[in-house]
């Protein structure tokens, strides 16, 4: 067991690992336990309102734009404020944990900017956890290279200069982190994560003409922004550098935050820089607030729901539209294909359907988008640059046209498809899958050519809650019952035994996955989170 020195008010219970005494120093624990004592009240305080709305949706089954910030959104004159250069083009950002080579691929990619993931792409281990900050701060003093134990293979960044912007992204409030505690409580992820890439990169990142830049996951409200902003001007004048050093880009990735997008960018706004249009959070948001309103709110097969779907083409709308209003960039979502190494052919279809993806994101005003694999960088530069050119955002374009009234935003039965038994199926091989390889530490799955994170395995989980409860009848004509969902798993279990062969899979963790799976789509109480339940079951 390790801990840290007495003067330390934050306490250290985890297996020691190498090097972690150059992330864990007494100084940057002070400061990590000095954000817990100030913002983990207000933080817990927040989760609380965030049961309290859950409970008034479920009553109502509606949602509206708020009218006690009326006036925020009426005033004209207000911006955030502006972009630093290294913020001015994003107009390809790609997505990736902080694994070491993932850290030299991303940031060699050829992409703007990496957002460097400690939230869904990454299973929170101690190891993972450390590693990321440890690899972050190598990324930053050119200390890390890599090679490949399995190929042989070496890799080592590139120039300064050709290298993405990092973008960093903390867990979620609603998360704890079991290994540090500080005053006999476990800090929060988010506070772990910021604290620690603050107290060590901040000024680091300032001199390099960078600065501490931040996604923010999972926020409902524009109160949770707020927070994070007064976490912001503690923190920067706790390091000692400039206000103002900080950006915020915000995922709009639940559908309360959807109804206060300009809020949210007005209570950060000495520190926004953009939202983003997040896709499979926030259709797990729709189902989980949403799943007793019956029929209308039931989401078809998750890969039927498209961003042309009319409710989800309003709420992109509205992004572009606010953010542009605001001075703000507006950042699209993930292409999330895998390329294959054998199939040319599956290649080709997936390229041109990322490629049609993003031309009518650059197309509709987006000044940048999401990719998960640095071969379909070129592919989303190139939509880009059509639209932008020289250009480095088109914020501009102010959308004007854009009119969007709260029950568009909600209007899932304005979808023709229906919900599939392969639909179902798919949820559940994709749930088992990525929950058994989340349990071996890792959080970015290539599943069926597709990289995965938590939030697909929350839709896949909160679907099958949702189809069950709702009563659903599939096209084949059986309804979805409890029954048929572990029918369904099993034969996906089997299946999986089959395909990977006894030595695979006795070393896996296929049993608690289905396990997990099925209890967190069955179970009457629907969790909040699939993460809090399996962090109980996490190793490391």
């Amino acid at each position: 067991m390790s801990a840290p020195a007495p003067s330390s008010p934050a306490i250290v219970d985890a297996e020691s690992l190498p090097r972690q005494d150059e992330v864990l120093t007494d100084a940057a624990l002070a400061f990590v336990a000095e954000l817990h004592r100030r913002f983990t009240p207000r933080r817990d305080e927040l989760l609380a309102r965030r049961a309290e709305r859950r409970a008034e949706i479920a009553r109502t089954s509606t949602l509206d734009f708020l009218p006690e910030t009326a006036a925020i959104r009426a005033d004209d004159s207000w911006r955030v404020a502006p972009a630093p250069a290294a913020l001015q083009d994003r107009r390809v950002e790609i997505t990736g944990p902080t694994d070491r080579k993932m850290a030299i691929n991303a940031l060699n990619s050829g992409a703007k900017v990496w957002l460097a993931d400690f939230e869904d792409a990454s299973a929170p281990t101690w190891a993972n956890v450390i590693g990321g900050q440890l690899n972050l701060i190598g990324a930053y003093t050119r200390a890390i290279d890599f090679t490949d134990e399995r190929t042989g293979k070496s890799y080592a960044l590139r120039p300064d200069a050709e290298l993405a912007t990092v973008v960093m992204r903390p867990r979620g409030w609603h998360l704890q982190e079991r290994h540090l505690t500080v005053d006999g409580r476990p800090v929060p992820g988010a506070l772990v994560d910021f604290g620690l890439y603050f107290f060590h990169n901040a000024q680091r990142l300032l001199d390099a003409g960078k600065g501490p830049y931040f996604y923010l996951p999972k926020t409902e409200s524009h109160l949770e922004a707020r927070l994070w902003n007064d976490v912001f001007v503690f923190a920067q004048d706790y390091v000692g550098v400039p206000q103002g050093s900080v950006r915020a880009t915000v995922l709009i990735e639940t559908i309360t935050a959807a109804y206060e997008m300009e809020e949210i960018l007005y209570e950060l706004r000495d520190h926004a820089s953009g939202l983003n249009a997040g896709r499979w959070d926030y259709l797990f948001s729709i189902v989980k607030n949403f799943r007793d309103g019956g029929e209308k709110f039931v989401l078809p097969d998750r890969n039927a729901v498209t961003m042309t779907a009319p409710f989800m083409r309003a709420y992109t709308e509205l992004l572009v539209r606010t953010c542009h209003k605001r001075g703000a960039h507006a950042i699209g979502g993930m292409a999330a294909f895998i390329p294959s190494r054998r199939d040319a052919e599956v290649n080709k279809v997936a390229f041109e359907k990322v490629r049609a993806d993003k031309d009518r994101e650059a197309g509709d005003g987006f000044d940048g988008s999401w990719v998960a694999h640095p071969d379909l960088v070129p592919i989303a530069m190139e939509s880009f640059d059509k639209v932008l050119g020289d250009k480095p955002n088109q914020k501009d374009r102010l959308r004007e046209d854009v009119h969007v009234e709260a029950a568009d935003l909600i209007a899932i039965d304005s979808l023709d498809a229906k919900p599939t038994h392969a639909g179902l199926v798919n949820a559940v091989q994709v749930g088992i899958r990525y929950i058994e390889a989340w349990l071996r530490g890792l959080g970015a799955v290539a599943i069926f050519n597709l990289m995965e994170d938590a939030a697909t395995a929350e839709i896949s989980r909160s679907q099958i809650w949702q189809w069950i409860n709702a009563g659903v009848v599939l096209d084949t004509g059986e309804p979805v019952t409890a029954e048929l969902a572990r029918r369904v798993a099993d034969e996906e279990l089997a299946n999986i035994r089959a395909e990977i062969g006894e030595e695979a899979y006795a070393a896996g963790d296929w049993q608690r996955a289905h396990d997990l799976l099925l209890t967190v789509s069955l179970d009457q109480d629907y969790a909040d989170f699939l993460t809090l339940p399996a962090y109980e079951q996490l190793k490391g």
